[in-house]
This record gives C-alpha cells, structure tokens and sequence, in this order.
C-alpha cells in the first residue's frame, strides 16, 4: 500500500509531498527512525532530517533519542499531539453537539439508535461491493470501505481462521470518547457487512495506538 494514495486527503494542501509521506508514514507506524525514515522516502537523511526539521519547528513532529551502541544516540521521531487536526475528523464537533442536543432531548437510547440507523445506511451502501468468496477477500473490501471513510485502514495478519483489521486514524474519535456505543454499532455493522465474527482487542479511544480488530469465519449454527 502506498502511503501517498492512503490518508493524505486530510492533510492541509500546503504540506509537500515528502512530508505528506513522513506525517503519514508516522501516523502509520509510530515512532520511526531517521534511519528507517530516509529509507521510507528513498531520499538522503539530510533532506529527511531537514522536512523533520520544519515539521518539528510547526509543532507538529516530536523526536527523541536512543544509544545505538557505539558513536551519537539514534534520533527518532513520532506525532505531537497537535497532528491530530490533520487527518480526517468526519465533522465530530458538529456530530457530538447534536447526539448530545438529542441525548438531552430524548435521552441516551434515542442516540444508540441513531448510531445503529447510520450504521445501517453504511451497510446498506456497501453491501454489494463484498465478495462472496473467502474471508480474507471479504476483510480486504471492509479495509477498502473503511480506508475511504478516513479511518487509514490496512489488513495486517491473515491466518486460516483469523484475519487481522487494523485502523490508525479514528475520524469519529470525539463521539466515541463520549459515546462508547459508537464503537459497538460499528462492530456490530463489521459483522452483518462481511458475515463474521468481529473482536475488537485495541482501542485508539482506549488510548491504544492502533484500533485492531480480530475477524473469524461465523460458525455454523447447530440444526
């Protein structure tokens, strides 16, 4: 997957394609090297080190150091807090006002079934594009949906019975911290889109660096 085509739609328009690819790439993996980091972008580290640099004076990287055996520490660096404006938020200010406007009006439940009409529509929407094949292809066009909506979503490891989901943007981070049901709906839609069984083991909400979801085949109801 090209890091390039994957997530940088968020990004102010302003930002270089070499810095793009470093927020991106960071935002992907966590704390990288500007060893691993001028590889990524096949350029020198000085001309790694120097879109760091400008990143870093915007507030919007942060670096450390570690021993690396013998000569300087390894710089490393990773996102500040303040990059999180920069990838998709899918409007959460404006969401989180009006479920709580309802939840107020309605209460608690009249949100949860907002939520789970959203979540149908999506379903409803996307229904056709899975495949009837095996869960691996059906996982692979979820990660498609989800990559779309904003969520930086890309398979990881894919076993005989367990296929792995992991999502490193949360666009609905907001709504979730304050209604936790999100997460849940969404789930429940994984499910019913692909027909399997959907664990969610690492939460970005949690404070977990990745949202990671953990998709089995269905078993077979018992007649």
């Amino acid at each position: 997957m090209n890091v390039n085509e994957v997530g940088s739609g968020g990004l102010d328009s302003g930002f270089s394609s070499a810095k793009k690819q470093i927020l991106v790439t960071l935002k992907r993996r966590g704390t990288v090297s500007l060893t691993d980091m001028s590889a990524e972008l096949r350029i020198s580290k000085m001309a790694t080190l120097k879109h760091l640099n400008s990143l870093e004076a915007k507030g919007l990287v942060e670096r450390s150091f570690k021993a690396g055996g013998r000569g300087r520490p390894r710089a490393f660096f990773n996102l500040s807090k303040n990059s999180a404006t920069l990838f998709p938020e899918a409007y959460t200010h404006m969401t989180l006002c009006a479920l709580n406007f309802i939840e107020e009006r309605l209460g608690r439940e009249a949100v949860v079934r907002l939520l789970k009409q959203r979540a149908q529509e999506v379903l409803d929407a996307n229904r056709n594009r899975i495949p009837d094949s095996g869960l691996k292809d059906r996982v692979g066009e979820l990660v498609k949906i989800r990559d779309e909506g904003g969520y930086m979503a890309e398979m990881g490891t894919a076993r005989k019975n367990v296929v792995e989901m992991l999502e490193h943007n949360c666009p609905i981070m907001a709504v979730a911290e304050s209604f936790p049901e999100a997460c849940r709906v969404e789930r429940e839609m994984f499910q019913n889109l692909i027909g399997a069984e959907v664990e969610t083991s690492h939460r970005v909400v949690a404070g977990d660096p990745v949202c990671r979801f953990l998709i089995r085949p269905r078993e077979k109801s018992q007649g």
